[in-house]
């Protein structure tokens, strides 16, 4: 059984809570201070996050880290 990749389930979970928020990437990215194209690569699992973003995401969900990653 292959395990699916790390960052193809970041990047779904990411794009999962934007979209429960009703925000746009644009939006997200602004909101976050990010590159649209930079978070619309992570959520299609082509760019890795590094930790300072995964803390910088997280907080603009109103999580921690840790609760972002929490299950993957």
């Amino acid at each position: 059984m292959v395990k699916e990749d790390l960052v193809i389930k970041i990047g779904r979970r990411i794009r999962s809570l934007r979209q429960k928020k009703g925000w746009t990437q644009t939006y997200m990215a602004v909101h976050l201070g990010l590159d649209r194209s930079y978070l619309s690569d992570v959520e299609r699992g082509k760019r890795e996050l590094c930790l300072r973003n995964i803390e910088v995401i997280a907080i603009g969900f109103d999580l921690t880290p840790s609760q972002l990653l929490r299950g993957l």
